[in-house]
């Protein structure tokens, strides 16, 4: 029997060898069986679905077997990105149900499950789902029939109350934008052609290889973007398959991380539009983002590595901004989910109330900072979880990495070293693989080669 692993956002695995029929029945099974238990027949199922191989086709096979138990289900009528679905079960109260791979590569298929808040499924929720795997679920009433249903009204509509789409429109902003032929393309464009904000748009329509480039919205797999960028002087955004994540070339095709994005629009939440409340952000972000949110005043609240941290955080605290170092965020006022439609909307808005182009914001944000914030990220491949262990436990004994004494560690996600100098470095587990993900962060370019080698060496 195939074991079934749930990672940091749900279920993965390659479609036909992993992801079949069969362990997606497992699945169904456990997920049913949690909102029965919590809520019986009386909420509405949600099931949406992105650009993926099959991902259609598992979507309505799920909404044949849900129904045929007596669950109220709604199948999406068309490919619906990630943050649309979620703000739809958090309006209809509903609990969801996302066929996605999110931005792993073509090979992969996945199930996400979004509880009637609009979020990431807790772990207690998951460890429900996963007791319940190989239990059949028994409390059936008469079959139902499941009906299609369209989700990007109700989106759009919330979003023209967070986002000022005409001060947008009005400032004569235009973007390139690269819809890496995922889920959120065609959504992102429509909202930009409706206010008449000029784009030139590309690859918005369906591709199950996703132009033969990871659909992950990183430097490396958006070259045609940047290439654009440079030729005719505009920013360039883009998104992943599921539409989620978001990545960002200023006006010389110069790629903004998502940690300095983060930043920039905590700032203009502040400054422009009046939020108060706190920052939340994952142990693996910047440590820029605690220096930035220092200088504003502004509380910071810190999680481990994922986005259901996040979100949690975003349900308990006054939250301004929630954000990760991988490309995802979310405000107050929205859903609990990283939404990368919205990002997009809110780098045009920043630009639109300083009046300024993005490179120009960006400088200034640097000059303000007055200290470099280098990231880098290496995964290294181990035998065995045993093994993952081994390696964090002996690093906990180290008085120092090379020639950097270790002056602190924090050890809420993995073990998190930090160095004299002010670098750190993260060790921890990858939730479904034997690997430890480790990331470095300093000032300048050569201590991260040094404390790269220093880690290989020690490992």
């Amino acid at each position: 029997m195939t074991n079934i692993k749930f990672g940091t956002d749900g279920w993965r695995a390659i479609l036909n060898k992993d992801f079949t029929y069969e362990n997606t029945d497992k699945v169904i099974n456990g997920i049913a069986s949690y909102i029965y238990k919590e809520s019986s027949f009386n909420k509405e199922i949600i099931i949406g679905y992105d650009p993926r191989n099959q991902a259609d086709t598992f979507a309505f096979y799920i909404a044949e077997k849900l129904s045929s138990l007596g669950f109220e289900v709604k199948v999406s009528a068309k490919i619906v990105a990630t943050p649309v679905l979620a703000y739809s079960a958090l309006r209809r109260k509903a609990y969801a149900i996302m066929l996605t791979a999110s931005h792993n590569p073509p090979e992969y298929l996945g199930i996400k499950f979004i509880p009637p808040y609009g979020g990431p499924a807790e772990d207690y929720m998951v460890r429900e789902i996963v007791a319940n795997l190989n239990t059949e679920f028994k409390h059936k009433r008469a079959p139902q029939k499941f009906r299609n249903i369209y989700l990007d009204e109700i989106y759009i509509e919330h979003i023209e109350n967070i986002i000022d789409l005409k001060k947008i429109k009005d400032s004569n902003i235009k973007i390139n934008y690269d819809g890496h032929h995922g889920a959120a393309g065609h959504l992102f464009k429509r909202i930009l052609d409706e206010y008449g904000i000029e784009n030139n748009s590309q690859n918005l329509e369906r591709d199950i290889n996703f132009g033969g480039y990871m659909p992950d919205p990183k430097e490396k797999y958006l070259p045609q973007l940047k290439a654009l960028c440079k030729e005719n002087g505009l920013i360039g955004l883009s998104n992943d398959g599921d539409g989620d994540r978001f990545g960002v070339f200023d006006e010389n095709g110069i790629f903004i991380s998502a940690n300095d994005i983060i930043a920039m629009l905590l700032n203009h939440l502040v400054t422009n539009k009046n939020f108060s409340g706190k920052l939340a952000k994952t142990v693996g972000a910047s440590s820029m983002l605690n220096l930035y949110a220092n200088k504003k005043n502004i509380e910071v609240i810190e999680t481990p590595v994922g986005f259901k941290w996040l979100g949690a955080a975003m349900r308990k605290e006054d939250i301004i901004i929630a954000g990760e170092e991988s490309g995802g965020l979310s405000i107050k006022g929205h859903i609990p989910e990283k939404d990368g439609i919205l990002a997009n909307l809110l780098i045009m808005e920043m630009m639109s109330y300083e009046n300024k182009k993005l490179c120009d914001i960006h400088n200034e944000f640097l000059s303000e900072l007055n200290r470099s914030f280098i990231n880098y990220r290496i995964d290294l491949k181990l035998n065995s979880k045993e093994k993952q262990e081994e390696i964090i436990n002996k690093f906990k004994t180290y008085p120092q990495i090379g020639e950097y004494k270790i002056t602190d560690s924090n050890t809420m996600d993995g073990l998190k070293l930090y160095l004299e100098d002010g670098s750190w470095i993260l060790i921890r587990k990858s939730g479904t693989e034997p690997l430890l993900r480790i990331y470095f962060e300093s000032d300048k370019e050569e201590k991260i080669i040094k404390l790269k080698e220093y880690i290989k060496q020690l490992c």
